[in-house]
Order: structure tokens, then C-alpha cells, then sequence
């Protein structure tokens, strides 16, 4: 008997970083892990065009210090578009429970980023994840 892979609810990702080697591992390593980046983008007005152009996003992962501004204003655009988002920063922000579904502090081992997406995506499939890593906060809970 063969068993089959778990189907996915969270595939495709938009990557909001501006540290251009972050990003590019990320990048990579998501993409090895058989997610789909639908963009990775450094600038806020970037991160919320690819939101507002409707592209089909499961999650976006944003950083709080941006070039251009806060990573909070693209949570704000993709909570208004129904995707959720997790913070992956340095410091979690005060206020992000509204607009966010956890937060993974900077710097993170690779495998801990991956626990956080299936964590939320747990919650959004309405199951208790079954771990939290290290550094992560889920704002989100199993209703």
C-alpha cells in the first residue's frame, strides 16, 4: 500500500524581506520544500501591488523594517485580502495579533520556519498544531 503525501493548504508564498541573502535562501530552501514563491519583494509598495493584482497567495511572510516603510502595512493589505500572514523579524511588533497569525523571530533554523507554516496552516485546517518552534508566537487560535 502506497501512501501519499498530505495535500497542502499553504503552497504558494509571497516573501517580503529586503536583506537580499535572507531572501535568497529563503527563496531557495521554500522551494526545495516544494512551496511556490509567487514573488519575493523588497519594498512595501511591491509586497501590497502583487496583494492588489489578486495573485493566489496561501501566506505571506514579511519582515517588519522595510526600505520603504513597515512590513505591518502589508499585513494590514493582505489581512484585508483574506491571506494570512507570519511576521519573520527581529522583533515581534506590538499590535500584530490584529493583522497576523504568528510571528517567527530573527534568526531562525530553517526547520522552524517550516514547523511555523505548518503550525498556522493547522490552525487555518481548525487542528492544534502539533509543535511550535522555538521563537515562534502563534496569534491565532483553533475555534
Amino acid at each position: 500500500m502506497l501512501f501519499g503525501k498530505k495535500k497542502r493548504r499553504i503552497v504558494r508564498l509571497l516573501l517580503v524581506e529586503d536583506e537580499p541573502l535572507v531572501a535568497f535562501d529563503t527563496e531557495y530552501f521554500l522551494r526545495e520544500a516544494e512551496y511556490v514563491v509567487v514573488a519575493t519583494v523588497d519594498r512595501v509598495a511591491d509586497a501590497i501591488g502583487v496583494i492588489d493584482r489578486g495573485e493566489e497567495i496561501d501566506l505571506v511572510l514579511v519582515d517588519i523594517s522595510l526600505a520603504d516603510g513597515n512590513g505591518i502595512d502589508v499585513a494590514r493589505a493582505a489581512h484585508a485580502a483574506g491571506v494570512p500572514v507570519l511576521f519573520v523579524t527581529g522583533e515581534c511588533p506590538e499590535g500584530g495579533r490584529a493583522v497576523a497569525a504568528g510571528c517567527l523571530s530573527k534568526p531562525y533554523a530553517q526547520r522552524d520556519l517550516l514547523a511555523a507554516i505548518a503550525a498556522i496552516e493547522a490552525v487555518l485546517d481548525g487542528k492544534p498544531p502539533k509543535r511550535l518552534p522555538g521563537g515562534f508566537n502563534l496569534f491565532v487560535d483553533v475555534t
